[in-house]
């Protein structure tokens, strides 16, 4: 199978030199020349345009940032859709809303081409133990297609149902780390109340039963939100109320996971 990837960043760009030394045919597009300067050392191609990309691919990965990113490297003249062959796949490694996903499959099917959504959990150091976690969602045959490429850098790799799936599970992960942030920060609040300083409860509670993730991001930003909010806070809120848009569709009431994870997105100055 030959692959295109779209989106070098943090993450995307170690799964996409995985998959390079993994063996596939791989072919590489960023707006930018210096993001694919560092992939000169692997047998990964460069393409000029997405579409030119796709051209050359018979499965397109895009690990851009959000729903409109999508949109815009799939779209146009230039777009991935422009010069993907009938038969051709696109995996979704993004966070996007399901609609969003489903809204592109319709677009894509009217060519012959299957789209995936395979959003992924771990970070960088997963990808290059070769664990990270794919969410998949979209039909069965075409995530077993897929599977080999996703191998490279992925175990396990869940196919979770019909398209969409793997979004809504990835979204229900990020809310409840949100919640967990929340809920992390409001026990050191209450620890400080009660005498106990901040850095001394956050090495029991590393230590303890209560430990977390979460809690892990919170000790390596000095036990506060305000260091990670930069890097995580306008991506956990996007999902938080994609979350919230999916509970409103569904008639579910938000509950408890919502709450905490409200009162993380304030604390990183990013409310829903």
């Amino acid at each position: 199978m030959r692959v295109g990837f779209i989106g070098l960043g943090s993450q995307g760009g170690p799964m996409a030199r995985r998959i390079a030394l993994g063996g596939f045919e791989t072919t590489l597009w960023a707006r930018r020349q210096a993001s694919l300067e560092p992939y000169a050392d692997t047998p990964a191609r460069t393409a000029s345009t997405p579409a030119e990309l796709a051209a050359a691919s018979d499965l397109v990965c895009l690990c851009v940032v959000g729903d409109d990113d999508v949109r815009e490297v799939l779209d146009g003249e230039t777009g991935v859709l422009a010069g993907l062959e009938k038969g051709g796949i696109v995996a979704i490694h993004s966070t996007v809303h399901p609609d969003t996903c489903r809204e592109i499959a319709d677009k894509a099917a009217l060519q012959g081409v299957s789209v995936i959504d395979a959003p992924v959990s771990g970070g960088a150091p997963a990808v290059e133990e070769g664990t990270l976690l794919v969410m998949a969602g979209g039909d069965e045959d075409v995530v077993e297609r897929c599977r080999p490429v996703f191998a490279t850098y992925a175990d396990p790799i869940v196919h979770l149902g019909p398209l969409g799936s793997g979004q809504s599970a990835k979204i229900l992960n990020n809310l409840l780390f949100s919640a967990n942030l929340g809920s992390a920060v409001s026990a050191l609040e209450l620890g400080e109340a009660l005498g106990i300083a901040r850095d001394k409860l956050i090495e029991v509670l590393n230590r303890g039963s209560a430990t977390s993730k979460a809690v892990g991001s919170i000790s390596m930003f000095g036990g506060t939100l305000e260091g990670l909010a930069p890097i995580a806070g306008a991506l956990l809120q996007k999902d938080v109320r994609h979350a919230a848009s999916l509970a409103a569709a569904a008639s579910a009431p938000e509950g408890a996971v919502f709450t905490a994870a409200d009162a993380a997105l304030e604390a990183m100055e990013h409310k829903r």
